[in-house]
Formats: structure tokens, sequence, C-alpha cells
């Protein structure tokens, strides 16, 4: 409990040194360029106030998390089935290692220029960049899964559900972890770089807009506000679950 206590007391600090930095750096350099955090919080004020700024970050959250369900559903199969299929691997390894390696921004443009500039093309776009990821990391798991614990399953004449449920998925949660907190790092920004170059709503478009009017503090309140959100995801979703999934290891 100290020890939790102590950490919490370090956290903070490590803020509260941090905005002063920000704020002792603002005040040597031009503030239009490098606003005080006041002035950003002010902007983030009437962004909220206004409306626009809850309304575009509830859309993109919408589609990261539309690609997010997709590309972690179909990269999991995928990743499982080649860990299991040796000659499929062999043969769609070099597929994977191309599409891990495809610049998202020739996916973005390839995909807007195919399926139109819609949301259609966005979630399709991103769920190809992240799909690669996934597929390497459920794969890599599926082969490390031990399978003494399979045949001391079948020893006890465990049904194959039961397999599944009490040997093989424990094994996989780790990896179904990593992917899922690499996956929302990623794929937020990249549905950012897709709503600049060719959607007209949400974060990235208004981080497009006011680069246009070179208004930063603007872009720095929507970056601040949607990376709280993402935060907070991280650590009143996915990281319970985590507990709870890992408490067997315990």
């Amino acid at each position: 409990m100290k020890k939790n206590t102590r950490d919490w007391h370090v956290r903070v600090a490590s803020l509260v040194f941090l905005i002063l930095a920000w704020s002792i750096s603002s005040y040597f350099i031009n503030s239009r360029l490098f606003p005080q955090p006041l002035n950003v919080i002010q902007s983030l004020i009437y962004n909220t106030l206004e409306g626009s700024l809850i309304s575009d970050c509830y859309i993109t959250l919408t589609r990261a998390l539309s690609a997010f369900f997709i590309a972690m559903i179909l990269g999991s199969i995928i990743g499982i089935s080649l860990g299991r299929f040796k000659r499929w691997d062999s043969f769609f390894d070099s597929w994977v290692i191309l599409g891990l390696n495809i610049p998202a921004l020739v996916v973005a443009i390839m995909c807007y220029i195919w399926l139109g500039m819609n949301d259609l093309a966005l979630i399709t776009g991103v769920v190809i960049n992240k799909l690669p990821l996934v597929i390497i990391n459920l794969r890599e798991g599926t082969k490390a899964i031990d399978n003494s614990y399979i045949q001391v399953g079948r020893v006890y004449q465990l049904s194959k559900f039961q397999v599944i449920q009490k040997i093989i998925l424990p094994q996989l949660y780790p990896y179904f972890l990593a992917s899922t907190r690499s996956g929302l790092s990623l794929i937020w920004k990249i549905v950012l770089v897709f709503e600049l170059l060719g959607r007209s709503s949400g974060v990235g478009f208004m981080l497009s807009l006011n680069f246009q009017m070179f208004d930063i503090a603007a872009i720095l309140a929507y970056s601040l506000a949607f990376i709280t959100l993402v935060l907070l995801i991280e650590y009143l979703i996915v990281a319970p679950i985590e507990r709870k999934v890992s408490g067997w290891r315990v």
C-alpha cells in the first residue's frame, strides 16, 4: 500500500514538473508558437462548450473502436490459424510482412481512391494497417502454447471446449492483451491521419483546420482531449481486464 502511495506521489510530481517546464519554456518562446498551458485550457473549455470538441472526439473514437474490434477479430482468427498450420504460415508469411511494412499514408490514399471519401474507406484502411500486427502476435502466441498441458487435459477427459477455455486461452491472454494495448495506441493515430486526409469531421479534421488557421492552442487542446480519452479507456477498461485475466499467473 505504501509503495502504491509513493508511486502516486511520484506520478503527480512528474506531471507538475512537466506543466512547470512547459510554462517556463513558453515564457521564453513566442506564445503564439508555444502557448501557455492556461491558453490551451481556455481553448479546451471554449471548444467543449461550443460542442465541436465533444462531437469530434466521439466521431473519431467511434471510427477507431470500430476498426479496432474488426482488426482484433480478423487478426486473431488468422493469427491462430497460421500458428496452428505450418503450411499456411509458410504460404502467407510474406503477405503478413508486406502488410506490416506498407506505409499508412499509402493505404489511406489507395482506400480513398478505391472506396471513396467515406467512413468505409477509413475503417478499411485502418484495419489493413492494424491487421498484420495482430496476426503476428497471435501467431507467435499460438506457436508458444505448451502442448503438454493439452495432454494433461485429455488425461482428465476435458471436453474440447474446456481445453480451449481452461488451457489454450489462458496461454493466449498475454498476446491478446499485447495486441490490444498496441492496437489502441496505434489505431487512433492512424485514424487521425485518415481524417486529416479525407474526412470533414473528427479530431483529425479539426487538427487540419486549426493548422490552416495557425491556432496552436486549439491543436494542443484537441490533442490533449483525445489523449485523455484514450488514457481513460486504458486505465478504466483495459487495465482492469488485464488484472482479471492475468490473475491465474500470480
